[in-house]
């Protein structure tokens, strides 16, 4: 009897969840682009990637490369991207898996995601500025030589607190993984991380900006990148500081003082061993661009050298 019981349990919470998952996907109605300016399409090696393009077309190119999180996407870069659109033509491609971008139940890989910027860099801008924020900062030393004209990266990492494959495999499931990510990517859950780990000031992460968020991580196939990078499977074989030692384009990296995601302390070493610029802005943790966008924006325009901001 009590075997039965709690089979009938595990049935009905099987079941509870998946109403869940309906319920919640029926609200995650297709949304629109957090970022202004002509919507594209890039074909990339059987994805449709989405990306925003602003900016004169004569101007110097400037490539900007989200991070990767649960709930990413090129709205990361909102407060500067008008902004930073005066003065460069700016495209802001979704990586695979993310925004607007296809989101295939792939097993995605670091590999995928080095090769990606190294096509779009060939194939989207001309000699660029490329920006590229936390672990695609990694992907983005890798894949770049003497392919931009600038690689600024903003508190890049070749490292997370992955929980390994069985993580990826529970989280992929079809009802429980769904589930299970639905809570991951609640607005609650949202706002507590970025609270925790994004923002020096939560005030900064708008309503607005959580709306967008919740609206992505909850499309047809949101789960399946982050699942990779939840797992660890996102994290790079190359350590940083060697890709970036062999970047021959200048590099400057931006580190928020409040960090303990990626802490000041892996820049400066970072900015040692790779000979790069290192500039640090007060009161911000993972995302200076968001917290501090005009001082952002100057120092991209400017001498790029070891400062504080």
């Amino acid at each position: 009897m009590k075997l039965r019981n709690a089979a009938a349990a595990a049935v009905g919470a099987v079941g509870a969840t998946a109403a869940a998952n309906r319920a919640l996907a029926s609200r995650a109605e297709p949304f629109e682009p957090f970022l202004d300016g002509d919507r594209g399409t890039y074909r990339w090696r059987g994805f449709d990637v989405g990306y925003a393009e602003r900016g004169d077309p004569e101007d110097q190119d400037l490539l900007l490369l989200h991070g990767i999180s649960a709930a990413a996407s090129s709205h990361q870069f909102w407060r500067v991207h008008d902004e930073l659109s005066e003065e460069y033509h700016v495209i802001a491609p979704d990586l695979p898996g993310f925004g607007h971008s296809d989101r295939p139940p792939l097993l995605y890989s670091a590999s995928l995601y080095t090769t990606f910027v190294e096509d779009a860099v060939a194939d989207l801008v001309d000699d660029p500025v490329v920006v590229a924020s936390s672990l695609t900062g990694a992907y983005a030393a890798e894949a770049i030589d003497d392919e931009a004209s600038r690689l600024v990266l903003v508190a890049p990492t070749d490292d997370t607190p992955g929980g390994g494959r069985w993580l990826r495999a529970l989280l992929r499931s079809p009802v429980l993984g769904e589930g299970l990510f639905n809570l991951l990517v609640s607005k609650p859950a949202i706002r507590r991380f970025s609270a925790d780990h994004g923002y020096a000031d939560p005030a900064n992460h708008t309503d607005a900006v959580l709306e967008h968020e919740w609206l992505t991580a909850h499309q047809d196939g949101a789960r399946f990148a982050p699942a990779g990078f939840l797992s660890g499977d996102l994290d790079p074989e190359t350590p940083l500081a060697e890709s970036l030692a062999d970047v021959s384009a200048p590099v400057v990296l931006v580190w928020g003082r409040d960090g303990h995601t990626t802490p000041l302390s892996e820049g400066r070493h970072l900015a040692r061993e790779a000979g790069a610029g290192l500039v640090v802005f007060d009161d911000t943790k993972l995302l200076p661009h968001v917290e501090h966008p005009e001082a952002f924006v100057e120092v991209l325009g400017g001498d790029l050298t070891t400062t504080t901001a």
